[in-house]
């Protein structure tokens, strides 16, 4: 469970009465529904706000099945279906459009002094936690959302709801404030409802996943209905404020248990990653599995590879300038030397290797290609559609490859991964073909570019448009088991890694 799930929990055991013990000496929420319907009442009659024509009471009938009857009309229907989850018997049920003014208005001087409030400056927190600037009423009373101390007010566009953009409003300037239109504002009726007991509710996972939208995908809004039809689960007014001290009490608790666990999480990944490095390390230097001598050794692979290039070089598959090869070996001063044009030249290598291994450039057993050209509806391969986070989109004519063919990205942040074409298809424009000596154990080779994936990430090229360095690809120094060892390094390494999921 990590930090945000933590706090759902708190705020969903809150309003189930799940999170602080009834008392049976509080005064029970049936006796508080009364005193909210005389105080509407009484501004009704004196005009300061309109008669609810939608006001009900909600209760639970002898056959305990739970009842909505509407004042207005005396129309009375079972809500069973809309209950959804048990409360306290000290608790009741009711709309929010009940217990709460909704959008109310706001009278002041016009050069009063007030608190001006956009979207930007409510922060984005389990809470209640903002800043204002101040400006003159007058420039800011039309055009925004009005609100004055004391009022609950939360964020009712995407993704400001789902990220509990909310706030209870206090000390502001005048007492009075205006802000973002993508407010939707809630005013107690006087003393009757705990201010912060209502923003966790509305910070709750009862309120914030089951709201449903309208707009467009980038500004989706509650849809209306949503917020004055919900249904509240009203607690004594002395356990919403045990409910909201405990909530205030527990949540910094989980704030720092929500960065312990995302640092242990954090700490996670980065020992599988390194433990899988070590993996791979140990593997390409020779010493993940032991020598098998009558595996013999790495020589004849390389006569192997050396005809399959010139066969593919004859057919015009492969470039002439992949037949350069080079030799390296290791001197009688155990130095390792690269012999080239008939000149041995000392080289850096960054690891011993067994006497059985033979020592390679990356661009002896390996090339960039294109793929073949062709024409016709095929599927495009592009990385999004690789990594499965898209759909594949066909096009008339590109780069085709096969299915089981490896490609490589060439271009982007991500150069140098690479994928097993699933299927038959035309190559992205940011990748290569990857072809492979079919004298080596491809897994192997795989899992040696992937040991150098970083190095090959840092040292992309390009400003604009990163990519892959391919020097550095090819110049890359690759030990060469003898096929059957190289077999058994890949199985060792897939054994491994079925450790670090």
């Amino acid at each position: 469970m990590n930090g945000k799930q933590l706090k759902n929990s708190i705020l969903q055991w809150a309003i189930q009465g799940k999170l602080v013990p009834q008392d049976p000496n509080d005064e029970p929420a049936s006796v508080l529904l009364e005193r909210i319907r005389e105080e509407k009442a009484r501004l009704v009659k004196e005009k300061k706000i309109k008669k609810d024509k939608n006001e009900s009471i909600i209760y639970r009938g002898e056959d305990n099945s739970y009842y909505e009857k509407f004042l207005a009309t005396g129309m009375v229907k079972c809500i069973d279906e809309e209950i959804p989850f048990e409360i306290p018997s000290s608790w009741e049920w009711t709309r929010i459009s009940s217990i709460f003014q909704l959008n109310p208005r706001v009278e002041a001087n016009d050069n009063m002094l007030a608190a001006f409030i956009p979207m930007e400056a409510i922060s984005a927190v389990y809470g209640s936690d903002y800043h204002y600037y101040e400006r003159k009423w007058k420039e800011i009373k039309s055009g925004f959302t009005q609100f004055a101390d004391g009022d609950i007010a939360f964020a009712k566009i995407t993704p400001c709801f789902q990220n509990r953009k909310s706030a209870v409003f206090s000390n502001l300037p005048n007492g009075i404030g205006a802000g973002t239109t993508e407010l939707k504002v809630l005013r107690p009726y006087g003393e009757t409802i705990n201010r912060f007991y209502t923003l966790y509710f509305l910070e709750s996972p009862y309120f914030i996943d089951e709201a449903t939208f309208k707009g467009t995908a980038n500004q989706q809004r509650i849809v209306v209905g949503y917020l004055e039809n919900k249904l509240f689960p009203l607690p004594p007014i002395e356990e919403q404020c045990r409910i909201a001290g405990k909530i205030a009490e527990v949540l910094p608790i989980a704030d720092r248990y929500g960065k312990t666990q995302t640092k242990l999480d954090n700490l996670n990944v980065e020992l599988k990653n390194i433990l899988k490095k070590s993996v791979l390390q140990e593997a390409i230097q020779g010493k993940l599995v032991p020598q098998i001598e009558a595996e013999g050794t790495a020589q004849e692979l390389l006569e192997q590879i050396q005809q399959e290039k010139q066969k593919l070089a004859k057919e015009g598959k492969l470039k002439k300038s992949a037949l350069n090869d080079s030799i390296i070996f290791k001197g009688d001063d155990n130095k390792y030397y690269e012999q080239i044009n008939g000149q041995a030249v000392q080289i850096e290598c960054d690891y011993d290797f067994p006497y059985s291994w033979s020592l390679v450039r990356l661009s002896s057993i390996c090339s960039l290609i294109d793929g073949e050209k062709k024409e016709g509806q095929q599927l495009c391969l592009d990385a999004k559609f690789l990594r499965g986070k898209s759909a594949g989109e066909y096009q008339q004519r590109g780069k085709f490859v096969h299915k089981g063919d490896n490609i490589i990205l060439v271009d982007g942040e991500n150069s140098g991964e690479v994928f097993t074409v699933p299927c038959d298809g035309y190559m992205g424009s940011t990748f290569k073909q990857l072809w492979v000596s079919s004298a080596m154990h491809l897994p192997y080779v795989l899992n040696f570019i992937l040991f150098y994936k970083e190095l090959l990430r840092k040292s992309k090229r390009g400003a604009a448009i990163p990519h892959l360095n391919k020097e550095i690809f090819y110049s890359l120094i690759i030990g060469m088991p003898p096929y059957r060892e190289q077999q058994r390094i890949s199985a060792r390494i897939d054994e491994l890694s079925q450790l670090f999921k």
